[in-house]
């Protein structure tokens, strides 16, 4: 005969609490009924607070994509010379590409110009290579000690260019965030003992992360892009 939910779980918690005055619990041999009702409680819980810390892990990679955004955009000159104009620049470095800031120093002894000083100076031709297959717009000048790079005034065509860069490094972004929830819906729908309406309500909460770090997204481009083209 099969007892109503209700029943099994009053049942199972009478018995639970007689075999603690007793003896040894009786859970789950002695007490084959109650097995069914608390694998299903035990099963909603665990699968809640997994569903719970799939979401947390994805804010926290959120952020770290907006910080990525954030640190790309500031990468794009606006006519004054700032060593994270070369943030993006990767260097040839030994058959490894490795970012430009971990080869040299990079100072600006005037608000026009960038000095780059190599640490291994046999690695200055690779250094210069890579910056003129760069995406800067600026040409290099080499004295085989350090390079300097004259930074120009922004030409109304260039500012529109990066301008452009700015929205594609905005749109990569958002890529990023819509990656990183396709994988938690993924992860999610594998969480055993997840409830229809609890696994709702989590998909909802992270689709209003999403939105809210898209909002953050375009929030920083529309800032960049007005910078770009004002200054």
């Amino acid at each position: 005969v099969m007892m109503p939910r209700a029943l099994v779980l009053g049942s199972c918690l009478l018995s639970l609490a007689s075999s603690l005055r007793v003896g040894p619990a009786l859970l789950p041999r002695q007490l084959p009924h109650c097995r069914p009702a608390v694998l299903v409680m035990q099963d909603g819980v665990d699968a809640t607070e997994e569903a719970d810390k799939l979401l947390a892990d994805a804010d926290g990679k959120m952020v770290k994509s907006i910080k990525s955004v954030q640190e790309q955009l500031s990468t794009l000159r606006v006519g004054r010379a700032t060593p994270s104009l070369l943030d993006r620049v990767q260097v040839n470095y030994y058959d490894t590409e490795t970012p430009l800031n971990q080869l040299a120093s990079i100072t600006t002894p005037t608000p026009t110009q960038l000095v780059i000083d190599a640490y291994d100076k046999s690695a200055i031709g690779e250094i210069e290579k890579a910056l003129m297959m760069s995406d800067l717009g600026m040409t290099p000048s080499n004295d085989g000690k350090v390079i300097r790079l004259n930074v120009p005034q922004l030409t109304q065509e260039r500012r529109k260019e990066l301008a452009k860069t700015a929205k594609s490094l905005g749109e990569d972004g958002k890529v990023s965030l819509r990656n990183i929830r396709k994988d938690v819906q993924k992860k999610m729908k594998k969480i055993k003992g997840l409830g229809e309406d609890v696994g709702k309500d989590k998909q909802d909460e992270l689709q209003k992360a999403i939105k809210k770090y898209e909002g953050e997204v375009e929030s920083l481009v529309k800032q960049r892009e007005t910078e770009i083209l004002s200054g």
